[in-house]
């Protein structure tokens, strides 16, 4: 059996997906660790044709709605390559906490590597309808809120809230589904 009973079912239809830090650390308090993900992400949307409904980055994950034409394979790539920029941007600024930690709770079974950025899977979950895309993107936008950071979900810099409030986003969201 596998690690998680959440699969990408349809490779080609939107998922919500979350990426969490391992352990849940809080690695995205710094603009410059949430601007590797918006690059990233940007990255994917140009280069790979994502199509990308929405988005929020909290401390230690990440939620995002996500449409991609193999996206079982593109999203271990998203993953590899932030972690790997991750790593790296610790490295050279010596946040030797947060490398220790990385690597005190890499997963045994990750033999080929000193540090582990991301949780395994990321309880992918397909989106069938409007009616759906539209309560996920509820949620994302409103987990800073819940989470009492801001009052109002646009105010949050780093969430496509911004996008749907007609507020300039970072980074273009897709909305031809709504």
């Amino acid at each position: 059996m596998g690690r998680s009973r959440y699969k990408i079912c349809d490779e080609k239809a939107p998922h919500f997906l979350t990426c969490t830090v391992l352990n849940w650390m809080p690695l995205f308090t710094r603009p410059q660790t949430s601007d590797i993900i918006l690059e990233a992400l940007r990255h994917r949307q140009e280069q790979d044709e994502w199509k990308i409904y929405g988005y929020v980055i909290l401390e230690n994950h990440i939620h995002m709605i996500v449409q991609a034409g193999n996206l079982s394979v593109a999203l271990p790539r998203f993953k590899s390559f932030t972690a790997r920029k991750l790593i790296d941007h610790l490295t050279e600024r010596h946040a030797e906490h947060l490398l220790r930690q990385l690597a005190f709770f890499c997963k045994q079974h990750k033999q080929d590597r000193g540090y582990q950025s991301w949780e395994e899977g990321s309880h992918p979950q397909m989106i069938e309808n409007e009616d759906v895309l539209r309560q996920k993107l509820e949620y994302i936008h409103q987990n800073p809120v819940k989470r009492g950071y801001v009052d109002e979900a646009e105010h949050w810099r780093y969430s496509s809230a911004r996008n749907y409030a007609g507020l300039p986003g970072l980074i273009p969201v897709y909305r031809e589904w709504l």
